[in-house]
């Protein structure tokens, strides 16, 4: 039985002689629905009385009024299920759209955290060639003063060594 929608449809019954009910036209009803179609009307809202003929088939008013109930019933049932089909597709749809949402605000929390590491790792490497810069001037620096006080330093022994020769040929020549 498909379709959601209630619509109104003609379907005449006949009985057939062993009292089986068959559609003529209009919706097929399965062996569950015609036996509770036969049985007697429950005590809840629906009148008891049963009215045979002399060949003992179900009075025809009674019947159809049965199957417009039982039919009723299955729209009912299958309304029913179609809202609770819409209300679960619903439900999952805004379970869809909020997981998703979480997911693009967790997306964009670790996208913000990657470019702030980022430009973290940026600072920090623009500070260690800062630093590099510094201490290659630094040792530039070092190395032209080692420079510098090697050069004094072999010009002072040299002007020292010149004055120690000087003095000591002038020693050498008053006591010779």
């Amino acid at each position: 039985m498909g379709g959601g929608g209630s619509s109104t449809r003609r379907v005449t019954f006949e009985a057939d002689e062993n009292e089986n009910i068959t559609v003529v036209k209009g919706v097929r009803l399965s062996d569950s629905v015609i036996d509770r179609m036969k049985e007697p009307s429950s005590p809840h809202g629906r009148p008891q009385s049963q009215h045979r003929s002399a060949s003992g088939a179900v009075n025809d008013e009674e019947l159809k009024k049965r199957i417009a109930e039982e039919l009723a019933l299955e729209r009912a049932r299958r309304d029913s299920e179609a809202q609770k089909r819409r209300l679960f597709g619903k439900l999952l749809e805004r379970e869809r759209i909020s997981s998703n949402e979480h997911l693009t605000r967790a997306i964009l929390r670790e996208r913000a955290a990657t470019e702030e590491e980022r430009q973290k790792a940026q600072r920090f490497a623009k500070q260690l060639d800062e630093k590099d810069r510094e201490l290659k001037k630094h040792d530039a620096y070092y190395k032209e003063q080692l420079a510098r006080l090697e050069e004094r330093s072999a010009q002072f022994y040299k002007v020292t060594t010149e004055q120690y020769q000087k003095a000591a040929d002038e020693v050498s020549s008053r006591f010779k």
